[in-house]
């Protein structure tokens, strides 16, 4: 009697093992982490700093307007803003409004020669602040964007 129940949770290990062996990589994928965001199909872009930084920066009829001389992030870590160097000026491109193509280093943005001329620009000596909320709804709105609510890290006490 031992001896038949031994052998039958044997062969329904060795079935449940055959089972999962054959199931696909991406059924067989680790649980996710409490808390995150599950993969959307389509947002698989991945991008390195060095892949960001130094990319050339083009608008509409393939016009250069600089490089990409920084990122700047928020509080929580997201990533909120290109600056993009146009000679010796400075111009803040929200993350959301540039497509990049980083097999060439390139980041396209949706603007007219004429939308980017009344965009504002500052120096290396007197920076924005980035997240004073009129100056992201104006920055945003120049690019047809909304800005999304900014998520603050809380200390731990």
């Amino acid at each position: 009697m031992m001896n038949r129940m031994v052998r039958r949770s044997a062969y329904a290990a060795l079935l449940l093992v055959a089972s999962v062996a054959n199931l696909p990589a991406q059924e067989a994928q680790p649980p996710a982490r409490p808390g995150a965001q599950p993969p959307t199909a389509g947002t698989t872009n991945v991008f390195r700093a060095k892949q960001v930084i130094g990319s050339k920066v083009m608008i509409a009829g393939n016009t250069g307007i600089g490089t990409v001389d920084d990122i700047v992030f928020d509080d929580a870590g997201n990533l909120e803003y290109l600056i993009v160097m146009d000679g010796s000026k400075l111009v803040t491109v929200p993350w959301e409004a540039a497509k990049f193509n980083t097999t060439e280093k390139v980041a396209t943005i949706n603007l007219t020669a004429d939308q980017y001329k009344v965009i504002p620009t500052y120096t290396t000596t007197a920076y924005p602040n980035f997240y004073a909320p009129e100056y992201r709804t104006e920055v945003y709105k120049y690019y047809g964007l909304t800005p999304r609510p900014l998520r603050r890290l809380v200390g731990r006490p």
